[in-house]
């Protein structure tokens, strides 16, 4: 299956949660106001999520005269792989990360860290940034923001169900105002929000192998890319960062921990499993 068609299904299914959702707390009413909800706020979250994202870390916007090579790197990818030049930006931290944001690619963003300029080779960081391209170039960052949003819708809805419930919110029986079903009511509280996490993290994890195809491909140097990410991961394990875990999606490398997590519950696919596909690839 393509990632294309699995980020569809999966944005669908996290779709098909929230109403869920808004039909168990309110029945028809109920999955009415949850899909306005829905609509709302991927509205902001197409319009603003780059700025918030870009604030929460303190990314400083650079100029061609603060960071000479970089621009220079960035608009050689750019011109090859045929993409507007993104704003650059530099967030302060020792942890090696980057991650691209943006709307679209007219609109795109690409901040990285000061540990990953001063650990990587030319070739390493020309890797990192095709790769970032690469979710620019695929939309991933739009994508990532839908489901990192309606993720948070899920959670948020959950929680107010969870209190109505203990404070003796009616629930009404099935006359369309509300099913009046405490099993059902039970278990969106316990399972939609772990749900909503799966969805989001394997939308996540699929794009990362295609960001990576990109950048080998925009590069011919999946070699540099795949010894960049070995050394971010131990750059990362040993330097772990104060990341939001709602943004750790957005980094070329989960931001929070080296440490390996079960793969259900991982942001990113296995960092071995990405370097032997641009071992191959070079191959």
């Amino acid at each position: 299956m393509s990632n294309a068609l699995k980020t569809t299904l999966l944005l669908g299914l996290m779709t098909g949660l929230v109403l869920w959702i808004g039909e168990v707390v309110g029945g028809r009413d109920g999955l009415v106001v949850a899909l306005l909800f829905a609509v709302v706020m991927n509205f902001g979250t197409y319009w603003f999520s780059d700025k918030l994202v870009l604030r929460m870390y303190g990314a400083q916007r650079l100029t061609e005269s603060d960071a000479p090579d970089l621009f220079r790197m960035v608009r050689e990818l750019t011109q090859r792989a045929g993409l507007p030049m993104p704003a650059l930006y530099v967030i302060s931290s020792d942890t090696p990360n980057a991650f691209a944001t943006g709307r679209n690619p007219s609109h795109a963003a690409v901040a990285v860290t000061s540990g990953i300029v001063r650990m990587l080779s030319p070739a390493e960081l020309r890797g990192v940034i095709a790769h970032e391209l690469g979710h620019v170039a695929n939309r991933d960052t739009l994508i990532s923001a839908i489901a990192a949003t309606m993720a948070g819708v899920v959670m948020m809805v959950a929680r107010m169900a969870y209190w109505g419930a203990l404070l003796g919110g009616g629930r009404r029986d099935g006359d369309g105002n509300g099913n009046g079903n405490p099993l059902g009511a039970l278990a969106m509280m316990l399972l939609a929000p772990l749900a909503a996490m799966l969805i989001q993290m394997a939308i996540s994890r699929s794009r990362e192998f295609g960001a990576d195809a990109f950048a080998a491909e925009t590069t011919r140097d999946p070699l540099s890319l795949a010894s960049a990410l070995e050394k971010i991961a131990l750059g990362v394990e040993r330097i772990p960062m104060h990341a939001s875990p709602a943004t750790a999606h957005l980094f070329i490398m989960n931001p929070l921990s080296g440490r390996r997590l079960a793969g259900l519950f991982s942001t990113h696919p296995p960092t071995e499993e990405r370097i032997r596909r641009l071992r191959a690839l070079a191959a």
